[in-house]
């Protein structure tokens, strides 16, 4: 479960709320195929890897060069599924948001740097970039509470709109925008599949009404609870301008 806040060093079996942006603002996502890649990448680390099934791609005679290259990299590959547990996200085009649970102290440190070193090269292949990508490593700050958890998933999935209010006739626009994005909450409302993404201990917190009782969570707008919320978020982030902690 959550549990005490530290923003410099780094604990086992924690929750952190971790984010980063683009060098100077600028987009580190120019379009769907990049969002696509992040994605992939995510899902390659965050999976269990078929050992079995790919060390027969290898021994394969009538494998192809192509199969077993491809075979090889996923075996050689970083791998982090039994140190990190995803529990929320959204990709916005010049930052992201996660909340992750790591298993040991190190676990963190060694997903993210592999995943920004990855995408870094990515990114400055394809777009001809110069220089850093990224403004910092990343910034990470461990979640206190479990309604902390619960507010924060509820603000990662709420950056698509930007901060704006909507009215009840406006529902179905905001239901657009807050899939404008690539995010977890398709997966929160049990209308997508990534099995990278773990919402089970936030749900378990909801009604027996399930994913329409997180709906009606994240998508109220006049609840009462919205500066108190405000509060929990503000001690959840920290000013992107400042040095990251990492």
């Amino acid at each position: 479960m959550p549990r005490k806040y530290t923003l410099k060093e780094y604990v086992a079996d924690y929750h952190y709320h971790v984010f980063n942006r683009g060098v100077n603002k600028r987009p580190i996502f120019l379009d769907d195929q990049d969002y696509g890649v992040f994605l992939g990448y995510l899902k390659s680390y965050l999976l269990p890897v078929d050992k079995e099934k790919l060390t027969e791609i290898l021994v394969n005679p009538k494998s192809s060069y192509g199969e077993k290259n491809k075979a090889q990299q996923a075996l050689t590959r970083n791998n982090f599924c039994d140190e990190i547990q995803l529990m929320a996200y959204v990709l916005m085009i010049n930052h992201f948001h996660f909340i992750l649970k790591q298993k040991d102290a190190i676990s963190m440190q060694k997903f993210m740097r592999s995943l920004m070193t990855r995408y870094s090269i990515y990114f400055k292949e394809r777009h001809r970039w110069s220089g850093p990508i990224f403004e910092s490593a990343y910034k990470a700050i461990a979640v206190l509470t479990d309604e902390q958890l619960w507010h924060l998933t509820r603000y990662i999935h709420r950056n698509p709109l930007g901060g704006r209010s909507f009215s009840k006739q406006q529902v179905e626009l905001m239901r657009t925008l807050l899939k404008s994005q690539p995010s977890s909450y398709p997966v929160y409302l049990n209308e997508t599949e990534q099995k990278w993404v773990k919402p089970e201990l936030v749900l378990s917190n909801f009604s027996e009404s399930g994913f329409n009782s997180y709906r009606d969570f994240v998508e109220e707008t006049d609840s009462d609870h919205e500066a108190a919320e405000q509060e929990i978020i503000d001690k959840l982030t920290i000013d992107l301008n400042q040095e990251s902690p990492v």
